[in-house]
């Protein structure tokens, strides 16, 4: 008795989609490109930050010290002073661009020197430095100390309900997860699709299901793309967590670790139930130019939840987090942006075990109905009012 015996027939197909699919050029393609466009986002910042403190042309040591306070006021290794003859060899350096700009003496403090464009966080810290100074300065000749005139000045941030992450951070993040979400769901479920096709085309089906039980056929294909979906989000999750313990992000690597798990696990039910209805716009298609129309309500159940997760409200989106396949999106995405407890993730993902179930069950039915109709592409209302072959 060979090993084809002893496996179940799903098993059989499971394995045909997978070995076909690691085989196919596309699918290997589409997977680097999405693994560098992961390390491109990681390492490109770091990178182009790493460029070492912009270079500030000065002529005096009054524009010397603005450059300083303005340095320190960033944290340090922001900016450095370039010391230059006079006025004209500052603007050399800006013209050659050997330096970012220069701080020459105005009419009433200070003029910065730009070649096409001044960087907006050049001329504010720049602008705030000066006016430190200048305001010690002047209250030096009133004979005030620099802590008698910022005396009641000091502004202190707090925040009621703190997110886990920088907002710019948890917001790129967010989006990042929702559009690999939307588009590995969309690129295998259309793959699907077209593979149910293609058997229709070619009567393969046919034998197929003279060999093996229908719905063996469709779990086979859920099973094998949900493995091979699964297995390209976990290398992208690995290759993006990795990046960050590289690149020093260590603060954010604690965040988003876990929420990558829960992504993961949504991700895993999200597909599952959206496979299935896949698989029933492939049955219902006679030819590859059919899938446009009976694909079209998967892409929208996947474009709907997909703008919500991104663009909605605050509110929109706690409603959105407990809508099955839109929680896959929009649960993860607040997990980053809000302390969200425990209970919500829980609660979401009980519902959409539910309704992958019911899901898959009504798939199931209309797949049965609908695979062996090889005359003529089939509506949704028609396929759910046919008879079980």
């Amino acid at each position: 008795m060979n090993n084809d015996t002893l496996r179940r027939p799903w098993q059989l197909v499971a394995e045909r989609e997978i070995s076909t699919k690691i085989r196919d050029k596309t699918f290997l393609g589409s997977t680097a490109f999405m693994l560098f466009v992961v390390v491109a986002a990681i390492f490109l910042p770091a990178l182009i930050g790493g460029g070492g403190p912009d270079k500030v042309a000065v002529i005096d040591d009054a524009g010397a010290k603005v450059v300083q306070v303005a340095d320190s006021i960033n944290g340090g290794d922001t900016f450095e002073v370039t010391r230059t003859a006079d006025v004209a060899a500052a603007e050399q350096l800006v013209r050659d661009g050997e330096v970012e700009a220069a701080l020459l003496p105005g009419k009433d403090g200070f003029e910065v020197l730009g070649k096409q464009r001044l960087d907006s966080d050049l001329q504010t810290s720049l602008r705030e430095a000066a006016v430190n100074l200048g305001m010690e300065q002047n209250a030096a000749r009133a004979g005030l100390t620099p802590e008698q005139l910022r005396a009641g000045t000091l502004l202190q941030e707090r925040l009621l309900d703190p997110g886990p992450l920088p907002e710019a951070v948890a917001g790129f993040v967010n989006v990042g997860l929702a559009l690999v979400f939307y588009v590995t769901a969309l690129s295998f479920g259309m793959m699907i699709a077209q593979s149910v096709v293609q058997e229709k085309e070619s009567r393969v089906v046919e034998i197929l299901a003279a060999a093996i039980p229908i719905r063996a056929l469709l779990w086979g294909k859920v099973i094998g793309n949900t493995v091979l979906a699964l297995g390209q989000i976990v290398a992208l999750a690995a290759v993006g967590l990795i990046g960050l313990a590289v690149t020093g992000k260590g603060d954010i690597l604690e965040v988003v670790a876990p929420v990558a798990g829960w992504f993961i696990l949504f991700f895993v039910l999200g597909f599952v139930a959206l496979a299935g209805l896949w698989a029933v716009a492939g049955s219902l298609a006679t030819r590859q130019e059919d899938l446009g129309s009976t694909t079209l309500p998967g892409q929208m159940i996947l474009m709907i939840p997909f703008f919500f997760s991104v663009f909605a409200g605050a509110g929109a989106k706690t409603v959105a987090s407990f809508v099955p396949i839109a929680s896959s999106m929009a649960m993860p995405g607040r997990m980053l942006t809000e302390n969200v407890p425990l209970w919500q993730p829980l609660a979401a993902v009980a519902i959409l075990i539910l309704a992958t179930v019911l899901i898959i069950r009504l798939g199931a039915r209309l797949y049965e109905r609908t695979l062996l109709q090889t005359g003529r592409k089939l509506g949704y209302r028609e396929a759910i009012s046919l008879k079980a072959f």
